[in-house]
């Protein structure tokens, strides 16, 4: 079922671990339940929350060509590593929702770079 899917993150297993430590698995699971039947059942008190956003589209080489950067740079100025940046423009991923966001503005707004290497 669930083949094709792969899982890409830069953390180490130990940073994996850390990042959920105190997490409370089974109560997160049993609130999802408990909730997802009161909006099944029409509660008005449901405390789901349903939202749908639309992400701007993005060309990263392009965008990244405009501020005139190197990847090494843009990577650096993003917060993420110069591969990263290298997968978003090949297609062999995708930016984050926040990351696709920030190169929305830069692109939109070339000055931001500035604002964001000086922080």
């Amino acid at each position: 079922m669930m083949e094709g899917y792969v899982f890409h993150t830069e953390l180490s297993p130990e940073g994996m671990e850390k990042n959920f430590e105190g997490f409370d698995y089974f109560g997160s699971l049993m609130d999802s339940l408990e909730e997802a039947r009161d909006f099944a059942q029409g509660n008005p008190d449901a405390k789901v929350t349903v939202s749908s956003r639309h992400l701007p589209d993005v060309n990263v080489a392009e965008v990244r060509a405009a501020v005139n950067m190197t990847r090494k740079a843009f990577a650096a100025t993003l917060g993420v590593s110069s591969r990263t940046v290298e997968s978003w423009e090949c297609g062999r991923s995708n930016p984050t929702p926040t990351a696709r966001k920030l190169i929305y503005l830069i692109q939109e707004d070339h000055s931001i770079i500035q604002r964001l290497q000086n922080m």
